[in-house]
């Protein structure tokens, strides 16, 4: 998954669910495809967690920037 963006994991958990969805389902693909879709959701979760924890850090960075003279802190 290492070329896997967020969005194209999204797109392929999206299709994966209109295969789950439709009427004609066959049980050893749907085996492999919720096998997939499981890796997806944890590569997504992982990548969400990380830009959260980026943000988090940029943020304590901004707050411990000096203020200006005069200017009034965040």
């Amino acid at each position: 998954m290492e070329n896997l963006s967020y969005s194209s994991a999204i797109k392929e958990i999206e299709e994966i669910l209109k295969y789950i969805e439709s009427q004609e389902v066959d049980v050893d693909i749907l085996v492999e495809k919720v096998k997939r879709a499981t890796e997806l959701i944890r590569f997504c979760k992982s990548k969400l967690r990380g830009a959260e924890e980026e943000l988090h850090k940029t943020l304590h960075e901004l707050e411990d920037l000096p203020s200006p003279e005069g200017e009034e802190p965040f």
